[in-house]
């Protein structure tokens, strides 16, 4: 991760610095299209979105299961993947992607992206326990030997998966399950946001909405009305952010990722 971030400021990966990088690997977080460019500038080898891969692992998978071939899988499948695809399982792994409601597999599309499923996991990575927790040890793996991510994720028609959010983060508004994750790269894409988080707070009908935290861009006068439509104009109606409060930066984790927590603890509702 710091390898990641410092090659986006134009340290790691230049030839000033010993061997040239050809390859960042991402698997903490997705990686955000605009700042492939300035990682790639960094890296010498092959085009911009073929030199930062996506990956995917957690601890209880020692630790990678996913990643995305150099090439993208242009070599096996005839087409390069997505940069937001977290690519295949790695060497004598398989996963699946099982519908939470149903405890029914999800099937593969012929075209487009599959509906959300909880991602398991089997293979040598694996963890065999949790020590001294048998009850967390089956709560996580199955009977099968299934490992359940607690992850929610799509696949294409060439196994590709793409983790959409955690399943425990979903905001359930309505009867209608909304991913933070999918509003916080739709949010990234406007000029004037330089990051962003979304999380879901109580309003005064006691429904649970989503509420984006933006950071603006320096210089830039970006009003929460803007930010709530630019948003309504993109997605389906129950996904609107419908509460905005600008920060001066995004509580994060050593390894980048967002302190949720941190942003609820300061937001009692709506």
């Amino acid at each position: 991760m710091r390898l990641h971030r410092a090659s986006g400021r134009g340290g790691a990966g230049q030839a000033s610095r010993g061997r040239p990088v050809r390859h960042v690997i991402a698997a903490c977080h997705p990686v955000r299209r605009r700042a492939v460019g300035r990682r790639a500038r960094n890296c010498r080898g092959q085009a911009a979105d073929r030199t930062v891969l996506q990956g995917y692992g957690m601890s209880e998978l020692s630790s990678v299961s996913h990643c995305m071939p150099a090439d993208g899988g242009q070599e096996h499948f005839g087409e390069a993947a997505p940069l937001s695809s977290c690519g295949w399982p790695v060497a004598n792994t398989v996963n699946k992607i099982v519908d939470p409601a149903t405890g029914k597999e999800v099937a593969y599309p012929a075209q487009g992206l599959s509906e959300p499923g909880e991602l398991w996991v089997k293979g040598p990575n694996v963890m065999t326990c949790y020590l001294g927790n048998q009850e967390a040890t089956t709560a996580t793996i199955d009977s099968d030997g299934f490992l359940h991510t607690g992850d929610l994720a799509r696949v294409d028609h060439a196994g590709r998966v793409f983790i959409v959010d955690r399943l425990k983060e979903l905001i359930k508004y309505k009867g209608y399950q909304v991913p933070p994750a999918e509003l916080e790269a739709l949010l990234l894409t406007h000029p004037a946001i330089t990051d962003t988080a979304v999380i879901g707070v109580t309003d005064d009908d006691g429904e649970e909405i989503p509420k984006a935290f933006v950071v603006r861009r320096s210089g830039t006068d970006l009003t929460a009305d803007e930010v709530i439509e630019f948003v309504a104009r993109q997605v389906a109606p129950y996904k609107k952010v419908r509460r905005v409060e600008f920060i001066d930066a995004i509580p994060k984790s050593a390894s980048g990722k967002i302190l949720r927590k941190d942003l609820r603890s300061t937001t009692v509702s709506a």
